[in-house]
């Protein structure tokens, strides 16, 4: 299992949080969604094998926030 840890902006309460963690744990792969809504980080951990960070990147746009 590999980790990757994104900078999310545009989160600004639980429902948010849940969203970003909804739209992530949707793709296959994904193991672990860890959303901090105060710093804004968000920590993935995955298979990379199955899944990979442009996809967690064009989940979370497409959720409406930005993410670098």
């Amino acid at each position: 299992m590999e980790s990757i840890t994104l900078d999310v902006k545009g989160m600004t309460c639980g429902g948010c949080v849940n969203s970003v963690k909804r739209v992530l744990t949707s793709i296959d792969g994904v193991s672990l969604v860890e959303v901090s809504l105060d710093s804004g980080k968000v920590q993935v951990g995955y298979d990379p094998a199955r899944a990979q960070p442009d996809q967690f990147k064009a989940a979370i746009r497409d959720a409406g926030y930005e993410v670098s």
